[in-house]
């Protein structure tokens, strides 16, 4: 199932309060300046930092 994209368009991340990439075939959202990955969990982000999981890609700081 896809997400929102009402809901897409308020999404930030919860570190640096930047826009995220939604991946719909891998149920993630994305941030790429930080190398980071929230999962989707029955249909509902998981924004929490401590869950985070490292993303393919070089990190910008």
């Amino acid at each position: 199932m896809s997400l929102d994209p009402q809901l897409l368009q308020v999404l930030a991340c919860p570190k640096d309060k930047g826009a995220l990439t939604y991946l719909e075939d891998q149920q993630l959202l994305v941030n790429p300046r930080l190398g980071l990955a929230y999962r989707i969990e029955d249909d509902i982000p998981v924004l929490l930092i401590d869950e985070a999981q490292p993303y393919p890609g070089e990190p910008h700081p």
